[in-house]
């Protein structure tokens, strides 16, 4: 039995005119992604894979194409329907955390929460991450694998249909990435969808999972077998 589409990108083109020509960051990319999975977006560097997450994110705009969130068109949203869209239909987790210094780990998820319909208890999130014992703590005072534990709190507090990462484990050594993926798939196995864009190979390739390769903005391959179909140049 097919499951049912959380997310719908149709034809979606992002195109940047310049002195010196036209860049086409996303070139007509098409996709659906079912409530509940987790899907992993690769490419090389330029490919367009920040660009169309931060198109799914409700952050930037398209040139042309669609884009639809449990059957509403995000893309036709005007810029108040797009910051209602970002505060509770999405949590962004980004590559540098984003993490408000001055604010503990808990304040910075509490911050999130008040921003948002139907949050959940932050205390709670942060110790779903495993940070209960460092609720307290600055993030000078966290390492960048639990800092990144923090921004994903932030992301989940909003209680979102989906969870958009981006290049989540970009700063972190193997060990904390294996980790912040490991929690990645957790959530996902707790029913929320999640977007993860990667360039770690090996990362991709021990969780098995749909991967979505990109590449001067088109997608060149969509495979359930968790793994890499194309090679960097």
């Amino acid at each position: 039995m097919e499951g049912q589409k959380l997310l719908t990108v149709k034809d979606l083109k992002t195109y940047f005119y310049t002195s010196g020509g036209v860049s086409k960051a996303v070139d007509g990319v098409s996709f659906e992604v079912e409530k509940g999975e987790l899907c992993v977006i690769v490419g090389p560097s330029g490919a367009g894979k920040t660009t169309l997450l931060n198109i799914l994110g409700g952050m930037d705009t398209r040139t042309s194409g669609k884009v639809f969130l449990d059957g509403a068109e995000v893309s036709a949203f005007h810029k108040r329907q797009l910051t209602t869209y970002r505060r509770q239909d999405v949590g962004f987790v980004f590559q540098f955390y984003n993490l408000v210094q001055n604010l503990t780990a808990l304040e910075n998820v509490e911050l999130a929460s008040q921003i948002c319909r139907d949050p959940l208890d932050p205390s709670q999130v942060l110790a779903d991450v495993g940070l209960a014992a460092r609720a307290k703590n600055f993030p000078a005072q966290l390492s960048g694998g639990e800092q990144q534990r923090v921004a994903i709190a932030r992301a989940l507090v909003n209680n979102p249909s989906m969870i958009i990462a981006d290049e989540p484990t970009g700063n972190l050594d193997p060990a904390r990435s294996y980790e912040i993926m490991l929690l990645l798939e957790e959530i996902n196995n707790l029913g929320t969808t999640v977007l993860v864009v990667t360039h770690e190979r090996e990362l991709v390739e021990r969780f098995t999972k749909r991967v979505i390769a990109i590449d001067d903005g088109k997608v060149i391959s969509d495979g359930m077998d968790g793994y890499y179909h194309y090679e960097e140049q």
